[in-house]
């Protein structure tokens, strides 16, 4: 889903009460500075074999929310999968880690946002756990509700808020 329907400074003053709102720790490193859809949740470390596995399946404009545990020893996507992201139809990508391919990935349309870039790929243990809760940034994501994301941040709603008017 597309960034233009929508601002999250917007969604804020008109829907301040639903909202939970990330902690400002985010980089944008995606073709997409905004985006927004349903919650599918990763839990790994270091590990990026269910992202693989996750953006291969079709993302009907979906986010994968990933908590890669702040790690900053590995980056947990890369050009490749970020081209699988988009030629499956996900929306985008909210990491708790890194990612690397940095210019390749900008040249997507798709959102991302990571904590930092670094050169240094994973393992490919395929570990980890799907679509369960995870926290961090100050937030819990829970798979099914919704995310916003944009340059001026990122906060997630129980429902979907775009369809409401705004101003």
């Amino acid at each position: 889903m597309t960034s233009a329907l929508f601002k999250t400074a917007d969604l804020c003053d008109a829907h301040d009460a639903e909202l939970h709102y990330a902690e400002p720790i985010f980089q944008d490193y995606g073709g997409r500075k905004g985006f927004y859809g349903v919650i599918s949740t990763l839990k790994i470390f270091e590990d990026n074999g269910l992202v693989k596995a996750a953006l291969s399946e079709p993302g009907e404009g979906r986010v994968l929310v990933v908590d890669g545990g702040g790690s900053l020893r590995r980056a947990l996507l890369g050009d490749q999968l970020a081209k699988r992201a988009v030629d499956n139809g996900w929306a985008g990508l909210v990491i708790y880690g890194c990612i690397r391919d940095s210019a390749d990935v900008a040249e997507f349309d798709l959102g991302v946002k990571a904590l930092a870039t670094h050169p240094r790929k994973t393992e490919k243990r395929s570990e980890g756990q799907r679509d369960i809760e995870v926290q961090f940034a100050g937030v819990r994501f829970v798979p099914g509700h919704y995310i916003y994301a944009d340059e001026d941040g990122v906060v997630t709603a129980a429902r979907n808020l775009i369809d409401e008017k705004i101003g």
